[in-house]
């Protein structure tokens, strides 16, 4: 018997029919798993950021060391490029990055740190010289020079390094640690170079 005569019975309804609630089935599974891989997959996001000339990948709790690297520097000359005028939006500017654990106290000492500067009237300029990633400790350095001059003072120049561990959350960035001191960066590397204190031991 042809196919086309046997769909034509009663029978080949009855076939068709329970051919047809098996495929339906089929593809309700095949759905259902689709979704939930699609759900669980980790999405990464491909950005240009305006101080990089390559793209950077970032997913919800991840990123790749150039998208760190160039949060670290856009973070170095915010805080490096102080002048009376802009003390206060840099307050305000970093105050959504800054992790719960660290949040009070770096306002606090940015709040006495802008409170000198309008007192004084000193314009602070930071001129980075390198942006290094610490894969093993999760830190960015930012490292260069600081300027300082008050209205009827000399310039002082002194070399400055800014250090930073930028989590992500949900995409975003978080500064989870900062650091600030006039000398070259503290890396791992450099700290196992060098003497040791009284007291300390290397581990």
């Amino acid at each position: 018997m042809k196919l086309s005569d046997f769909l034509q019975t009663w029978d080949g309804h009855e076939t068709e029919n329970r051919f047809s609630r098996v495929t339906i089935i089929g593809l309700l599974v095949v759905c259902v798993i689709t979704s939930l891989a699609a759900w669980r997959t980790e999405r990464s996001i491909i950005l240009v950021p305006p101080t990089l000339n390559q793209e950077v990948e970032v997913t919800r709790t991840s990123a790749s060391s150039e998208f760190k690297e160039s949060w670290g520097l856009f973070l170095a000359e915010l805080l490096g490029n102080t002048t009376p005028a802009n003390a206060d939006f840099l307050k305000t500017a970093i105050e959504p990055l800054l992790a719960p654990d660290i949040y009070r106290s770096v306002l606090d000492a940015m709040t006495d740190q802008i409170k000198a500067i309008k007192m004084d009237r000193v314009a602070i300029s930071f001129t980075p010289r390198h942006v290094d990633y610490e894969a093993e400790t999760n830190k960015v350095f930012v490292s260069g020079e600081l300027k300082s001059q008050g209205p009827s003072s000399k310039p002082d120049i002194k070399p400055r390094t800014y250090e930073f561990i930028i989590a992500i959350k949900n995409y975003r960035p978080r500064l989870e640690f900062i650091d600030v001191y006039p000398d070259a960066p503290r890396t791992v590397e450099r700290l196992k170079a060098l003497p040791l204190q009284p007291g300390e031991s290397k581990s």
